[in-house]
């Protein structure tokens, strides 16, 4: 299937690791340009060295204010033109709800729910009639997990701004989507498995393969298997696909 994405451009923050990187390789794979950003000037040269003439970087804070401007005048200024944007961000940390204080809580709060949503609200008022937008978040959003106890609470906030937003845009032809993502091979839950086995007793492999054995298909994901979804959410092929969210987790929720 051809997607239409040629030529069309992208905003990936996030978009230098892990599932951000999956999605903006899936784009590129489509003909479309990406702006990759995160932190740090070595992951966004490598990412773009990875990605190719498609790509473009910037070394930007989501958690900082004037970080969707400046890529959104970025995206205009290398590309001539911005169609979209897929938000991804760095997760909290682990921890168990009980242990949740007012100073963790705020900085989880800012991370993944603050900076994720203005991102979201400024692109979509940036975007012309066409315009898309996929935010990554969690099946947090709507299920619980065990030892995320930060997560739990952010998480379902994006989705439930977006799919807000979603009703909002829909008259001016934009459409607002989220990505529910199960657990995926990412340097991020090497970081959680690891966690977890240090509270548990076990090792890392012996935690994966017990997520492994919940999961209807065995496993867990491949990055590019996210990436694919979401360039199809993010063009054409989806236009009559708003307020969605869509879970990408193996069948591992299994609410109706």
């Amino acid at each position: 299937m051809d997607l239409g994405l040629t030529d069309r451009t992208f905003l990936v923050p996030g978009g230098t690791r892990g599932l951000g990187l999956a999605a903006a390789a899936a784009l590129v794979a489509e003909g479309a340009n990406v702006l990759v950003a995160s932190r740090s000037s070595a992951h966004v040269d490598e990412a773009v060295a990875t990605l190719g003439e498609r790509a473009s970087g910037l070394v930007s804070d989501i958690t900082d204010p004037e970080t969707p401007a400046t890529l959104i005048a970025a995206a205009r200024d290398r590309f001539g033109r911005l169609d979209g944007a897929f938000v991804s961000h760095g997760g909290p940390p682990s921890g168990a709800a009980s242990e949740l204080d007012d100073d963790q809580l705020r900085e989880a709060l800012e991370l993944a729910t603050v900076a994720p949503i203005r991102m979201v609200r400024e692109v979509a008022a940036a975007l012309d009639a066409g315009g898309s937008i996929v935010v990554l978040t969690s099946s947090s959003s709507i299920q619980p997990i065990p030892g995320l106890a930060s997560s739990n609470v952010a998480r379902p906030a994006v989705w439930g701004y977006v799919r807000s937003l979603a009703d909002e845009v829909a008259p001016r032809g934009i459409r607002c989507n989220a990505l529910l993502p199960g657990r995926f091979a990412t340097e991020r839950v090497v970081e959680i498995e690891a966690d977890a086995a240090a509270t548990s007793g076990r090792t890392p492999e012996e935690v994966r393969r017990a997520y492994e054995e919940g999961v209807p298909l065995r496993r867990i994901g491949r990055p590019e298997e996210l990436g694919r979804v979401a360039a199809f959410l993010l063009s054409d092929a989806a236009s009559y696909v708003t307020g969605s969210a869509w879970r990408v987790d193996g069948g591992t929720v299994r609410g109706l």
